[in-house]
């Protein structure tokens, strides 16, 4: 059976190279660039001659184009900055000899600010990440996107090293962009008003389900900042819904543009 490793990447020159070394083990490796500024492409080059530019942040159609181009029989879905270590490398390649299963979820070890958070609903993270191609159906979700697949799923057992949020100006970097996408998401779907009680409900409602009902607190130093950033995230979001709910410029311009 064979394998093609798929990457979506925008502006991961830090991460881009460590990702592709490790999936040498792929029949093919496809990368697809949503645009970025810096040396990804120049990078991805040295490791795969099917790299592709893709100026669309619609992550289900770079996902179902990702598909589209691939020649394997199973499918890899890696994100940059995820790491695969060498027994879950093997777990995918028992998982590919398989029929018994179309797709795989994989369970994500979220590693901030260089700790693993084991709480605040952060383990197991579960994705999907390995499909047989021809029960690959689509990818539907402008944002947080999901498979259909003809067929059921199974659970790899080796955990996926997810190297997110290495800095807090990426995590504020990182809040802001997926606020605002998720915004003018909301906007075009004639989100109610928002209230100045809607935001300040939004942050609390967030902080005390990750930090203390989903024992966040567990964590230490670091499940409290990502369970403040999680609320900063839901106020951040509302935020810009209500600039985009008050605003007839160039901002409600993008948001229908989306």
């Amino acid at each position: 059976m064979k394998i093609s490793a798929l990457i979506l990447a925008r502006n991961e020159e830090k991460f881009i190279e460590d990702a592709l070394t490790q999936l040498d083990f792929a029949d093919e490796i496809i990368v697809l660039d949503q645009g970025s500024e810096d040396k990804t492409l120049k990078i991805a080059k040295k490791y795969t001659d099917k790299v592709f530019v893709y100026n669309n942040q619609s992550f289900d159609q770079a996902r179902n184009l990702l598909a589209a181009k691939a020649k394997g029989d199973w499918l890899l879905y890696v994100d940059a900055d995820e790491r695969l270590s060498p027994d879950l490398i093997e777990e995918i390649n028992q998982a590919c000899q398989n029929d018994q299963y179309a797709a795989f979820y994989f369970a994500r070890k979220n590693i901030v600010l260089g700790k693993w958070l084991k709480h605040g609903g952060w383990w197991p993270d579960y994705v999907p990440r390995l499909f047989k191609k021809n029960k690959l159906q689509n990818w539907h979700g402008h944002v947080h996107e999901s498979p259909e697949v003809d067929g059921e799923f199974g659970y790899l057992e080796t955990p996926l090293n997810h190297l997110t949020a290495t800095s807090l100006e990426k995590m504020l970097a990182k809040t802001i962009r997926w606020a605002q996408t998720e915004a003018q998401l909301s906007f075009k779907a004639n989100h109610p008003s928002v209230t100045i009680f809607k935001v300040i409900k939004a942050f609390f409602s967030e902080f005390i389900n990750r930090y203390i009902i989903k024992a966040g607190f567990l964590d230490g130093t670091v499940g409290l900042i990502e369970a403040i950033f999680q609320g900063l995230h839901r106020c951040a979001k509302l935020t810009y819904l209500w600039e985009l709910q008050n605003d007839t410029g160039e901002k409600l311009q993008k948001a229908q543009d989306v």
